[in-house]
């Protein structure tokens, strides 16, 4: 699934548009209708062509609304710039390219709209002065699509040059690090508390702890839904509505980011590298004023210019923050700040550290380390490079682009401090044999791990009575995330840690064993008071009326032994009949069905089954109508 945004000055047609490619009307409030404009941010989604799904954020193009706008184009993979054919490029037009540019919004479709209003040789005078106006931001390139809402004109082609840009774009990855940017916040009747946004880094689940950033509110996921359509987990990159458990509505605001308990921690200080837009009216100077935007999160922030007096339009710098308000963010993301008086959006750029100490100005050391955190220190770039699965060191060497002495040297101190774990070889084998050297992050691990629990508590859940969830249906269902080769060492590692439990072909969770209820429990116990007067001619459990599962567990932990449908025996009455058939052998050489018979006072029924279940046991070998020792 991939996340669009829709940009543009006011009353160029962003919610006709979507309205006409989806069916679904994007303003939300009752103002919004009685003005027809859009207020604050609308969704909406559809089906491309392709079997794509999309979701569409529609942001409000009011100039008065621009911090609705920043509210919803974060997370986006690609924007629609709607520009109206009978106005041309207008003030907001150029605000919100410049907005899509210092995020990075790499790309994107102009949707040139009102086409039915001009003739052909004004369209082509506005889409020569949008080509100029698009030259030096990430849009350059984007292709201008001409359209008609109103009467549909080329509607088809703009959804066919939306699946060809999104054929380019890559998914999400899975960091295992979720993060969603609360936009809205509402209740339903019955179910509670519900936020929206777009979920980046990592995927959620039903069942899951979450935490609110800040503020540290905890809750559980009771429930997901992505395009009012319920979900028990989804991955990264996709819009989604979480019901959560225990909160009120009233405690939950925009800008909160919802993550794992204990992954995020909010901070009121941050280094960044700003880039001041070259239309920018004034410098920014020490100690100015701005106000900061990133994801849903907005608050007012102090500038301390750590490597100039004074940043002209045009120029960039290492900034340090102070904001008022506690913010939750990450490294690598991206901002936008303006000024408030007059209300104007003047540059942005990449958050750098989001933990920083206050620095002295003009400080040599301090901008040789923001420059290399910008890039990437050589274990950042392992850990980049190793993302959320376990590789071979071979593999994780060659995509961080390093040499290979500076990058096992990087492996090696992430070893020594517990952020890379060792799953096979030994740390002087990353150079030597990287090949053979599988490691994964301790947070991918932990993430892991994580699920696999998850996985089997709701294993144990469905199914009380077992002791466990095969191995092999484990591998199977951590596959996309987990490689084969790599899984049985992950698993051992947690099995070693007393994370998971291990039990021949099964793992479970170190909590879990079979319980019975009270009526199961009679049964059992019914049952093996059967088994003991029966001796070697035992009732079916069907005849006993004993529960199926809780055959099924019997059998599972040993118990009990089925030969064939109807017909189990107790592990001890099968050993004490293996020691008397081998000793009837001895004796005589071989057995048959009529002596086994009569050896242990039974029927065929019992005998050719017990004679078989030793065969396959490799305990007898039939010879004609006889069986011997194997």
């Amino acid at each position: 699934m991939y996340v669009l945004g829709t940009a543009g000055h006011v009353d160029h047609g962003k919610s006709t548009l979507v309205r006409a490619i989806t069916g679904i009307d994007p303003d939300r409030l009752q103002e919004e209708k009685a003005r027809e404009m859009t207020i604050d941010l609308g969704f909406a989604w559809l089906t491309l062509p392709s079997g794509k799904e999309v979701s569409i954020v529609d942001v409000p193009g009011h100039e008065r609304f621009i911090k609705n706008m920043l509210a919803g184009v974060g997370g986006l993979d690609a924007a629609l710039l709607v520009i109206a054919a009978d106005e041309g490029p207008m003030p907001q037009t150029e605000e919100h390219l410049d907005i899509l540019h210092l995020l990075g919004v790499e790309r994107g479709i102009v949707v040139l709209t009102k086409t039915d209003m001009v003739d052909d040789e004004w369209r082509a005078l506005v889409e020569e002065e949008i080509r100029d106006r698009l030259k030096g931001t990430t849009l350059q390139d984007a292709p201008i699509v001409p359209v008609s809402a109103r009467t549909g004109h080329n509607l088809p082609a703009l959804l066919a040059e939306i699946d060809r840009l999104l054929e380019q774009t890559q998914p999400r990855a899975d960091r295992g690090a979720p993060r969603l940017a609360i936009d809205r916040a509402f209740t339903i009747s019955g179910f509670g508390t519900v936020v929206t946004g777009t979920l980046i880094d990592g995927s959620l689940q039903v069942g899951q702890e979450v935490e609110l950033v800040p503020g540290g509110l905890k809750s559980r996921i009771r429930g997901l839904q992505s395009h009012k359509h319920k979900v028990d987990s989804i991955p990264p990159g996709n819009r989604v509505a979480v019901n959560l458990v225990g909160l009120e509505v009233d405690q939950v605001r925009r800008g909160m980011v919802l993550a794992l308990p204990g992954k995020l921690q909010p901070t009121k200080r941050i280094d960044v590298h700003l880039h001041l837009l070259a239309d920018a009216p004034a410098p920014v100077e020490q100690n100015d004023a701005l106000d900061f935007f990133s994801g849903s999160t907005e608050t007012p922030a102090q500038v301390t210019l750590l490597d100039t007096e004074k940043l002209e339009p045009g120029g960039t710098s290492w900034v340090q923050l102070r904001l008022r308000d506690e913010v939750a963010l990450a490294k690598g993301d991206r901002y936008i700040v303006r000024r408030s008086s007059p209300s104007l959006t003047i540059g942005g750029g990449q958050v750098i550290d989001v933990h920083p100490r206050r620095h002295k100005r003009f400080h040599a050391e301090t901008l040789s380390a923001l420059e290399t955190l910008q890039k990437g220190t050589p274990e950042e770039l392992i850990l980049q490079a190793l993302g959320m699965t376990a590789q071979d060191a071979k593999s994780v060497i060659e995509k961080s682009s390093l040499g290979k002495e500076e990058a096992s040297e990087a492996i090696q101190s992430l070893l020594a401090t517990g952020k890379v774990l060792l799953l096979t070889g030994d740390s002087q084998a990353v150079l030597r044999n990287p090949q053979s050297t599988i490691i994964v992050a301790e947070d991918a691990f932990q993430d892991t791990v994580r699920r696999v629990h998850n996985l089997l508590a709701i294993y144990h859940k469905q199914h009380p009575l077992r002791r466990g969830m095969s191995k092999e249906e484990v591998r199977s269902r951590m596959s996309a995330t987990t490689p084969a080769r790599a899984f049985p060492h992950l698993m051992q590692r947690a099995v070693e840690l007393g994370a998971i439990a291990e039990e021949a072909t099964t793992y479970r969770t170190p909590q879990h064993a079979p319980s019975y209820t009270p009526e199961q429990t009679a049964q059992v116990e019914a049952l093996r008071t059967s088994y003991v007067k029966s001796g070697y001619s035992p009732p079916s459990p069907a005849e006993l009326g004993v529960d199926p599962d809780v055959v099924a567990s019997l059998v599972e932990s040993g118990e009990l032994v089925k030969l064939e449908d109807g017909i189990y025996y107790t592990r001890p009455v099968l050993d004490e009949m293996r020691r008397r058939i081998l000793d009837t052998i001895d004796e005589h050489g071989e057995i048959n069905v009529a002596l086994m018979r009569d050896l242990f006072g039974t029927t065929r029924k019992y005998a050719i089954p017990l004679l078989e279940y030793f065969d396959a046991q490799k305990i007898t070998r039939r010879v004609g109508d006889v069986r011997v020792r194997w």
